[in-house]
């Protein structure tokens, strides 16, 4: 079983891996979560908007999106960040932002990535190099924090 990434845009995503990452957000987000809010949203269709997916013999495990800087914060942003259910557990949280810090790093070189966690994840973040920001908040009656990632400066060439 080889996990399969997958960074495109919107334009670049078939109509079946649209449709299963829609329904995986809501799965988590909506229904499970209790969120009631617009999803997808116009910041999906924007045309630098990245969609993150792990997918595992033709099974979405997870997804996130890429926001481009400007849609969201001044700098690149990623968010939507979910793990399907039956997917939990088997460790699949770290390569999904990984992937996700290395994807900014191609498409927004040298950029801070800012993000609005999950409370609850501060730890996972954190291991990632992303640092606390302000104040706690609550986001659709869930606690976040606003964190941000500075990427390692390039080392110079000798």
């Amino acid at each position: 079983m080889v996990a399969d990434w997958r960074c495109q845009t919107l334009a670049e995503l078939s109509s079946h891996d649209l449709l299963q990452m829609l329904i995986l957000r809501s799965r988590v987000f909506v229904v499970e979560q209790q969120c009631i809010y617009l999803d997808p949203d116009a910041l999906d269709g924007l045309p630098e908007t990245r969609h993150l997916s792990l997918w595992q013999d033709g099974t979405l495990l997870a997804c996130l999106r890429l926001l481009p800087p400007g849609a969201s914060y001044p700098e690149p942003s990623l968010g939507r960040v979910v793990v399907a259910p039956e997917a939990r557990g088997q460790g699949w949280s770290r390569p999904l932002l990984q992937q996700a810090l290395q994807a900014i790093a191609q498409y927004w070189p040298g950029w801070p990535v800012v993000i609005s966690a999950q409370s609850y994840l501060l730890g996972l973040y954190q291991s990632l190099g992303f640092q606390v920001e302000g104040e706690p908040y609550l986001e659709d009656g869930i606690p976040h924090q606003q964190m941000r990632f500075v990427p390692p400066a390039e080392k110079e060439l000798a």
